[in-house]
């Protein structure tokens, strides 16, 4: 489906459903549209592939309808006009690249698609070329372009980073560049943005939650979410073949596996992303959160101006339980900056924090979001 038919009225107000199919593993979704179309029996409902790196795939259920408060929310916070030009540089089978469609249709604004492969270079002579206004990233393509010293290109006014969390040093390295950078939080249950950073506000302001979003938190700070655009379910294929679905109660909402902590100032609610369950692993006894030290090991790579993203990977350890090691990408960096890397990282951790080594691979496997895919990382590199 081309970006003109993902903007066009008949999609959005017709009642096909849309299952959005990752190109490179078209199986996933066999049988998916038949199950939506007669055991589920619904019309007008979007599909898509959880991207998290952890876990069995399953398939987020959002109705159009869905998509579309969320799109007239984010066009309201960033003051989307018809007179914006989008650049679309993330996927369409995800909800991050395909929820930008639906804001171009609620805004009657326009947006064109890079069709090559991702390029820091050709991304931004593109911006330039087609006089985008705004865009959406995730982290991965920012540190990209941060790496190249690739500054902005003028008229761009917004650029939304989301799917990973983004560290403060890499958002000041960027708009020193002067990308206009925007944090953002959302998942694919919630049609993407759930809290963004406002656009006029300079530097690592807190991220402000959309107001279609009603948020509660229990005693461990585990957000619980609930509003009209929320998915209405989950549909996965068991190992008989056979799919199944687990509805979201909208009275109950969805509790998700994100800690966060949730406050007020006048009329404004903001939200800190803490980490997620899975991401809270067990070493020496001691709970870690390896979200929060993956965003240290960002902030000392930009101190020292390392020139390769670097993944802190959990690896099963006999004696620790678990151990950290550090993974960065073949002769992206010199021996002397992994170990200075490696160095400064263990100097401002707890003994347990520490990384035992940094390993190189040929390439960190990731989704197509960019977010590495850890169980296949452990893998590689829990070999001794």
């Amino acid at each position: 489906m081309d970006t003109a038919d993902l903007i066009s009225a008949r999609f959005w107000e017709g009642e096909e459903n849309h299952v959005a199919v990752d190109p490179s593993r078209p199986g996933d979704a066999e049988g998916l549209a038949h199950f939506a179309r007669t055991t589920l029996d619904v019309r007008g409902w979007c599909f898509f592939q959880t991207s998290g790196s952890e876990g069995l795939p399953k398939w987020v259920a959002l109705t159009k309808e869905a998509l579309l408060i969320s799109a007239r929310a984010v066009n309201t916070f960033f003051s989307l006009t018809t007179a914006d030009r989008w650049l679309v540089a993330l996927p369409v089978h995800h909800v991050g690249g395909f929820a930008i469609h639906a804001r171009c249709f609620a805004a009657g604004s326009s947006a064109h698609r890079m069709a090559e492969e991702w390029d820091p270079a050709s991304f931004a002579a593109l911006c330039a070329q087609q006089r985008a206004t705004v865009t959406s990233l995730v982290p991965t393509q920012l540190f990209d372009l941060a790496a190249q010293n690739i500054p902005a290109p003028p008229g761009l006014r917004a650029a939304i980073i989301g799917g990973g969390a983004l560290s403060p040093r890499l958002q000041e390295r960027a708009r020193d560049l002067g990308w206009p950078v925007c944090a953002s939080y959302g998942m694919t249950e919630a049609a993407s943005q759930i809290a963004t950073q406002r656009p006029d506000e300079i530097g690592t302001s807190p991220l402000e939650i959309l107001p279609h979003w009603e948020t509660n938190t229990d005693g461990d700070g585990v957000l619980t979410l609930r509003g009209a655009a929320l998915a209405k379910g989950y549909a996965s294929r068991g190992d008989d073949g056979a799919w199944r679905w687990q509805e979201i109660d909208s009275r109950d909402g969805l509790r998700t596996r994100d800690r966060v902590r949730v406050w007020h100032e006048g009329a404004r609610r903001h939200l800190e992303f803490i980490g997620r369950d899975a991401s809270f692993i067990k070493i020496c006894g001691e709970l870690v959160n390896r979200d929060a030290l993956q965003r240290r090991l960002d902030s000392v790579a930009h101190t020292i101006c390392f020139q390769s993203s670097a993944v802190l990977c959990p690896v099963d350890d006999m004696r620790r339980g678990t151990t950290l090691v550090i993974v960065v990408e073949g002769d992206a960096s010199s021996e002397e900056s992994r170990v200075m890397l490696r160095e400064r990282f263990n100097a401002a951790s707890l003994p347990f924090e520490r990384a035992n080594e940094v390993r190189c691979v040929a390439a960190i496997p990731r989704t197509a979001l960019g977010k590495p895919r850890l169980t296949e990382l452990a893998a590689m590199v829990g070999g001794r």
